[in-house]
């Protein structure tokens, strides 16, 4: 993605506002973002330029793209605004919420969210889209520091005074501490395994249920056809090539057009079929918070259908 986008788009326009405002109020000194940390920042189009492009001249600024109503957004912004925290200042988040801030979702040519986006030196180095895990999403932060420390003294003078802050940490579980580096490996199957091997002995352990729930789907979007939907819409009865398709839809953030396809799928299907749409629906529902809009709607339309 490096130099694909010149973020100076929006600098013209930041710095009329900004003359703007000077005859009122200053704008520094308000509170923190919603993050309640100091290195995470709610950006606007008028902000974009101090926030975005001035800070990543000393420390990387890593942006999220999101919005209120993408379920998905909500499973990872708190991941990021407590990386961010931690990280002390060596580097910043920066949260843009994109139905205020079109142009800047423009800008990134943000086609789906949450799409994060780490910049340093006022450009675009690299993205990802979607809610990965927590353990990717470190990993991915780590690779990022790991390129531009002797490019940016500021990073290693913030992480050694967050290695001085930093309180004694409880041991982590070392069960989950195999899947997740199973994760960063990339070996979802191993992963799979471990969050299983939980769940055997535990099987009310509610975290190693959510993260099995996700790792399975993570698998399958790995492996997905990007031609998965249009062979589903050539063959509407084919019920893998549908389930196939759901998944590729919920993982490029056509949540309500997979609900819908497996809700169709469900109507039109009895027996063994019709059960495997319906669970493949539900586990889909289970990657998103209960309360998400687009799960609530789809299993009023679920009950519908199967009563």
């Amino acid at each position: 993605m490096a130099g694909a986008v010149d973020l100076s788009a929006l600098k013209a326009r930041s710095e009329a506002t900004a003359r703007a405002a000077q005859q009122g109020p200053p704008a520094a000194g308000g509170p923190p973002a919603a993050g309640g940390s100091a290195f995470v920042v709610d950006v606007t189009e008028q902000t974009f330029q101090t926030e975005v492009v001035e800070r990543s001249l000393q420390v990387p600024v890593i942006v999220d793209l999101w919005a209120d109503w993408c379920g998905p957004c909500k499973q990872l912004s708190p991941v990021l605004e407590r990386l961010a925290a931690a990280a002390n200042g060596a580097w910043i988040l920066a949260k843009v919420d994109v139905d205020a801030n079109q142009r800047i979702a423009q800008l990134f040519g943000a086609q789906s969210i949450p799409m994060v986006v780490a910049v340093a030196g006022g450009q675009p180095l690299d993205a990802f889209t979607g809610a990965l895990p927590e353990p990717q999403v470190r990993q991915w932060i780590s690779a990022l520091l790991d390129a531009l420390r002797d490019r940016m003294p500021a990073i290693a003078e913030a992480e050694r005074g967050a290695g001085a802050a930093e309180p004694v940490e409880e041991p982590e579980d070392p069960r989950f501490t195999a899947a997740e580096d199973a994760i960063e490996r990339g070996d979802y199957a191993a992963a799979e395994q471990a969050y299983q091997k939980i769940l055997d002995s535990e099987p009310a352990n509610e975290d190693a249920a959510a993260a099995l729930l996700q790792v399975r789907f993570l698998a399958r979007a790995e492996q997905a056809d990007p031609s998965a939907v249009a062979k589903a819409d050539a063959a509407p009865d084919d019920v893998d090539a549908q389930l196939a398709a759901a998944d590729t839809e919920v993982a490029t953030d056509r949540v309500d057009a997979a609900f819908a396809r497996l809700l169709g799928l469900v109507q039109r299907t009895v027996g063994d079929e019709r059960e495997r749409a319906r669970q493949h629906l539900v586990e889909l529902f289970e990657l998103f918070p209960a309360d998400d809009p687009r799960v609530t709607k789809a299993r009023r339309g679920l009950a519908r259908a199967l009563f």
